[in-house]
Parts: C-alpha cells; structure tokens; sequence
C-alpha cells in the first residue's frame, strides 16, 4: 500500500531564525537531482547531522547507501545546534528511575555516556573536520538549594556514572559561579555541527554513498524491500529506510510522548581571556534549563529562554531581539565578567520527549522503515547512538535499547 511519507510542507528557513557561528563552515557537498528510479540497500532521508551519523555507519557496514534531502543538507536544525553534546540526558536519573526502575533508567544514561565516548573517538580516528573537544559538564543548581543534585549524584554513583558533587564552597572556589552546589562530570564535548555533519557526508561518499536533492513523498513497505516516492515521480527501493528528518516529523511517524518547543541562543565576540574553567558545558537542574558553552575561538554560546507555546516561525523570530537581551542579562549573572556583546543571535525549533529519551528503532507499521530521532538537548549525542543502533538492526542485531527508545512507547512522566 502506498503512504504518505511526508506532508509536512516546513522549510529549513523555518527550522531556525537569526544567525548561529556554524553559517560559515566547509561547501556542501554535490548534490545532483534525482534523474533515474534507483535500488539500494538502505536510503537515508535527511541529510543533516544524524543522516550523515547514519551514512558513516551504513557505508562502514559496506551497504550501498543512498542519501536525500530536498534542502542543503545541514542548513536545517542542524546549523541552529549549539551542539553541546552531553551524556546527561535532559530527565535526572532520578525521575527516570522514579519512571522506569533504576535498571532501564542507568541503561540508558550508561549508553548515552558511551555515545558521547564514541562519537568523539570516531571523529578523531577518522580526523574528520569538527571542532571536536572533550569538556567536562557542570550541572548547577538552580535555586537556593542543592539537595536534589546531592540526590541525583548518589543514584548516579550507584550507576557507576563518573562525577563529582561540588558545594557551594567548593563550587565557587573551583568554577568561580555562585551557586547553591553542582555536579562536575568528564565525558562530554562540543563541536562544530555543520562542519561535523560534512565532513561525515564527505566521507560517506568518499565510500560510495550517492547524495541527491530530492524530497520524499510517499512510500510502499509491502514488498521485501521499501518503495519510497519522490515530488518529481522518480522511486527508490531500498532494503531499509532510515528517516533523519530532524525537527520535521513525518507522518508515518506517531508518538505520543513528542511535543514542539522554541529556543534561543546567543554568541558573543570573542573573549578567550574571560573563559570559566577548562571551558566545562553548563546547564541547570531546572526544566527549562539555561545552558552555555565556549568556543575554540573564545566566543561564549549561552541559550534557554525556552517556550513550549511560540513555535510558529513568525512569532519565535520576532522575539530574538528580546530574548537576546534576557539571555545576555543571564550570561552577565552567571559569569560576571563576560563582555556581553553579541555576534551572533539566533533561534530554533526543537522537539523533546516528556521522558528525556530519544525516538529510535522501527517504525511500527511499516516494515523496513526506521526512525533516527535525538530530541532534546542531547540531540548529537542521541544521533550518533541512533546510528549505532539501527545500524545493529540492519546487520542483523538487536538491544534492549530499543526498547526504551521505541516510539510507540507511553513516555510515563505525566507527573513530573
């Protein structure tokens, strides 16, 4: 039976407004219409960070790759990324567990450390373009207290999850920031996005992977392998289909624990003489939480100011002005002596799950089809990990992983 495989007529240009530092990485790769009906094994439908995860993987696998998208591939959420890719996922331990049980709760924070792990060994093995950095995270507190850190640190140490409990003393000694306490942990890192996720394109292709401009319609799951439509009439049957279309949510794609969300974001002139610590990724203890990092260059990158009810493009946009400000005003509170020029002011939609965890694995219905879904803001980290795992799938293989990340699952954290 033929489907729709997307409806959803959103445009890269309403994906982000404003300008993030990525704009001016490495030139797209060639990407030629499609002129002729192709087979493959496995055709990837987006070309942005976590299609290009997905193709270095695929192609590593030796399967004959096809990458689309009907847009530059990366110019979409991908270049609106601050890309801080935490391990820590955006729900504690301790409300996951409180959810799911301890054991399903640490398995997935134990698979994110891992993720974030092996993403930067594969980037510095392959030495692909990027910016890579191992940093260290500092999870603040958020009000006046620090007891629900101090929680969150004992659970995490009976997961056997690195880190370190930091009071306000010893907080404001080490990091010079003024809060309630923190937890500091290794294994996290930034980058680039865009230059990341062309520099994975580049070397996909490089392996024979064939990119193409062209945007999906509809596809055909019926047969031993998937038909997918495109706008001009051209087909592709692939023995797998791996949907990395970001922000835009196909339809053929249903769950009931995603929702919309705004954010906004902010880079400042370069200061590399007024950078905190070791340049550690800060986030807050707090659902709509502030976060920050550094550049290589010196800038510091801090967004938030997040809004679940202004998601359309118009309205988002409109308040970059605004919500720079609030942000520049935050970054002056939490690190007093950052100039707070802005170079660069920007937003973008995101989704998030209401557990925390990402979209990955088969998509019910429809056989041979799967979904590659970060969300969130461990969106990269996820990426890398949704390769890894639909990867397995194809080869043959399976994880409990799948499990918890399956997109059909009920999510559970209604009280929370």
């Amino acid at each position: 039976m033929i489907r729709r495989l997307d409806s959803d007529d959103t445009e890269q240009a309403d994906l982000h407004g404003g300008s993030s530092p990525w704009f001016a990485a490495a030139p797209h790769p060639p990407r030629p219409l499609l002129a002729d009906n192709l087979t493959c094994d496995a055709l990837i439908v987006g070309a942005g960070i976590t299609g290009a995860l997905a193709a270095e993987r695929l192609t590593r696998q030796g399967l004959d790759v096809v990458i689309v998208d009907r847009e530059h591939p990366g110019r979409g959420s991908t270049a609106a990324s601050t890309s801080m890719l935490l391990w820590e996922i955006d729900r504690p331990l301790v409300e996951l567990a409180e959810c799911y049980g301890f054991e399903r709760a640490a398995r997935a924070y134990r698979a994110s450390l891992e993720a974030v792990t092996g993403l930067t060994s594969l980037v510095r093995d392959l030495n692909l373009p990027g910016d890579i950095r191992t940093r260290h995270s500092l999870y603040l507190a958020a009000g006046s207290s620090a007891a629900a850190l101090l929680d969150e640190h004992r659970l995490r140490r009976r997961a056997g999850l690195p880190g370190d409990f930091l009071d306000h003393g010893r907080l404001l000694e080490s990091y010079g920031i003024a809060r309630a306490g923190a937890i500091v942990s290794p294994g996290a890192a930034d980058a680039d996005p865009l230059q990341l996720a062309r520099g994975l394109l580049h070397l996909a292709i490089s392996r024979g992977a064939r990119l193409f401009d062209a945007e999906a319609a509809a596809f055909d799951p019926a047969g031993k392998s998937v038909t997918v439509g495109f706008e001009d009439g051209r087909e592709i049957a692939a023995k797998a289909v791996v949907l990395a279309t970001g922000y835009v949510m196909p339809d053929i794609v249903r769950s009931s624990v995603q929702a919309v969300s705004s954010s906004w974001a902010i880079a400042t002139a370069p200061q590399p003489q007024n950078i905190w610590k070791d340049g550690a990724l800060i986030w807050e203890n707090a659902e709509n939480y502030l976060y920050a990092r550094t550049t290589p260059g010196g800038r510091i990158i801090i967004g938030g100011e997040d809004s679940s009810e202004i998601i359309a493009p118009d309205a988002r946009d409109r308040l970059i002005p605004e919500k720079s400000l609030r942000l520049a005003l935050r970054l002056a509170a939490l690190w007093p002596i950052a100039e707070t020029e802005i170079d660069h002011r920007w937003a973008g939609t995101f989704d998030t799950t209401s557990d925390g965890l990402p979209l990955i694995g088969p998509v019910p219905g429809a056989n041979g089809v799967y979904a590659a879904y970060g969300y969130g803001g461990n969106g990269i980290t996820f990426s890398y990990l949704a390769a890894q795992l639909i990867g397995g799938l194809i080869a043959g293989g399976t994880s409990p992983l799948l499990d918890d990340f399956a997109l059909d699952r009920d999510g559970g954290m209604a009280g929370h």
